[in-house]
């Protein structure tokens, strides 16, 4: 076994859990970005969003709901990012399908959300949305 994800869910590698459930672990993340950030993943291995059960989809969207209230409630936090990438094109790393948990306050110069605001055209966005139609299932 060589995901490391495994490895925690296992035993192999130690964690700081924060919830662990029959489908879902949450621990602490040791390379935070933020004062609480914490990891949500789903026991049974899942490379992205596109192979995970419906099942456990639920399980990780419920667990994720919770924890990200707890810490919110907890480290009294004005905000909360919950971010989760698929694929390497998309910057994710480990290759087990995770959600992250960032508390976040005000000014606290973390930036995950920062695009450019710019008007699209309108006729390329229709066109998008409806190949996207064609394909949703």
């Amino acid at each position: 076994m060589e995901c490391i994800f495994c490895k925690i869910i296992a035993g192999e590698i130690p964690a700081v859990k924060v919830l662990d459930e029959d489908l879902v672990l949450a621990f602490m993340d040791i390379n935070p970005s933020s004062q609480g950030h914490m990891l949500v993943v789903p026991k049974k291995h899942t490379e992205n969003i596109f192979e995970i059960s419906d099942g456990d989809l639920a399980a990780i969207t419920s667990a994720v709901r919770r924890c990200a209230k707890a810490a919110k409630e907890a480290l009294k936090a004005e905000g909360v990012t919950i971010l989760q990438l698929n694929g390497r094109a998309s910057d994710q790393i480990v290759p087990h399908l995770h959600v992250h948990i960032m508390p976040r306050w005000e000014n606290d110069g973390l930036s995950v959300s920062q695009w450019e605001m710019k008007p699209g055209n309108m006729e390329e966005i229709k066109d998008i949305a409806r190949k996207v139609q064609e394909h949703l299932s």
